[in-house]
């Protein structure tokens, strides 16, 4: 059956009925248009988060070329299946009878019926909540370095400092995550991005002065062991696709969409890179997870950690929204729920206790949701939108991305659940 008869036959599903469900886009309003330096800033924000922060200890397992190498990489292959989603989209609403795809569910569901939407779904909101618990993790593990606490401290006989700030975060969580618009929280974003850029100078800074003292001994290339581990951060880090359309939605002009996003991302890739490398320059085999807990005690660095840890613990409402809509969609029939979010924040809270390691964490994440989400979604709906189309080139780079996605999606999760395990047991 060809594509344009499966287009029109199916045109109808995407008109809007009260309530969103599987047939509906998320976004229904028409966006105010972005210029090109709000495009670009816009995308700096949906992918620079606390990734970055695991970077420095990713280049100390895979060494500082091969962790520069596979930040580049990564970035590069991002932005092309960026780009695949936007010309699947363009494609489409080319196409006699389609509305406004305004999101990647929409994309799934226009290409592959409910299944489409489901698996987008899926994968969105394991990939969001997973953000959101690296960010309680980073918040416990912080503070307990900033309090002093030691590795065996028990808190009451019982809590360790890591549950105790989980608990601690969990009754403020649950009234955050209950706020049914976040109109009001999101000034909080533009805070977020302030001191996310100024901790990363602080620490870039003393990052130079450190390696400059001390010049510890680097490693240029790790094992291959780790190659898949460092994959997955780096996949972590650069993880955005989901804004991708909404925000080619909002450009003012979207021709030059795809400079803005390349120029974007390079930029991005500098950042990363330089802040993976001098971390690592810096403190050598002693670089920590979380690198902020490798900056000396004082009052500027404790207040870069306290000052990271606010942002987080305020951006995690705005994170777990794409979540609640996919939840109450699929649950509540769109309607709010708040003991749906409540139950929500406590799964979230309770992998974080188990979860030991940050780093760890962003590799499992990065690797076991963002691969598929990042490279093989895209790759796949490029390919059945354009297959009659596309030569065997074409067909082939489509093919080879998806089988590159679920690739490392497999063998990355598998070396960051072993590194995961050896950190518990040690």
């Amino acid at each position: 059956m060809g594509f344009d008869k499966e287009a029109s036959s199916s045109s109808h599903v995407l008109k809007i009925p009260k309530f969103p469900r599987e047939d509906t886009p998320l976004l229904s309003k028409r966006p105010p248009v972005s210029s090109q330096g709000k495009t670009f800033a816009n995308v700096f924000i949906a992918i620079v988060g606390a990734g970055v922060l695991g970077l420095p200890y990713t280049f100390k397992k895979t060494g500082w070329v091969m962790g520069s190498i596979m930040v580049f990489s990564v970035a590069f292959l991002t932005y092309y299946c960026m780009m695949l989603l936007v010309h699947t989209r363009r494609k489409l609403e080319s196409l006699e009878g389609f509305s406004k795809i305004t999101s990647f569910g929409d994309l799934g569901f226009t290409v592959c019926g409910p299944i489409g939407r489901f698996a987008v779904d899926i994968m969105i909101v394991l990939a969001q909540a997973g953000f959101c618990v690296s960010y309680l993790i980073f918040i416990a593990n912080t503070l307990a370095y900033v309090v002093n606490h030691q590795s065996g401290d028990r808190i009451l006989g019982f809590l360790s400092p890591k549950a105790l700030y989980i608990w601690g975060c969990f009754p403020f969580q649950l009234g955050l995550n209950s706020i049914p618009t976040l109109t009001h929280l999101a000034p909080l974003s533009i805070f977020a991005d302030v001191v996310d850029l100024g901790a990363m100078g602080v620490v870039m800074v003393e990052d130079v002065m450190v390696f400059l003292k001390n010049r510890p001994a680097l490693e240029a290339f790790g094992g291959f062991s780790v190659f898949f581990y460092g994959l997955g951060v780096a996949v972590y880090a650069f993880e955005g696709i989901g804004m991708v359309l909404p925000l080619e939605t909002e450009a003012k002009d979207k021709d030059k969409f795809g400079r803005v996003l390349g120029l974007c991302m390079a930029f991005i890739s500098l950042l990363y890179g330089g802040f993976g490398v001098l971390g690592y320059f810096a403190f050598g085999e002693d670089t920590k997870d979380i690198i902020t807990t490798n900056l000396g005690p004082g009052l500027l660095s404790n207040l870069v950690q306290i000052g990271l840890c606010v942002n987080l613990f305020f951006t995690f409402p705005l994170m777990m929204n794409p979540v609640y809509e996919v939840v109450e969609r699929r649950f509540c029939d769109s309607r709010y729920s708040m003991w749906l979010r409540w139950v929500v924040v406590l799964g979230v809270s309770l992998v974080a206790l188990l979860v030991p390691n940050f780093a760890d964490f962003l590799s499992l994440v990065g690797s076991s949701v963002c691969c598929i989400l990042g490279f093989v979604l895209p790759s796949l709906f490029h390919l059945l939108v354009f297959k009659e189309e596309l030569g065997w080139n074409g067909l082939l780079l489509d093919g080879a991305f998806v089988v590159f996605g679920v690739i490392i999606a497999v063998t990355g999760t598998w070396s960051s659940l072993i590194e995961i395990f050896a950190s518990k047991s040690s």
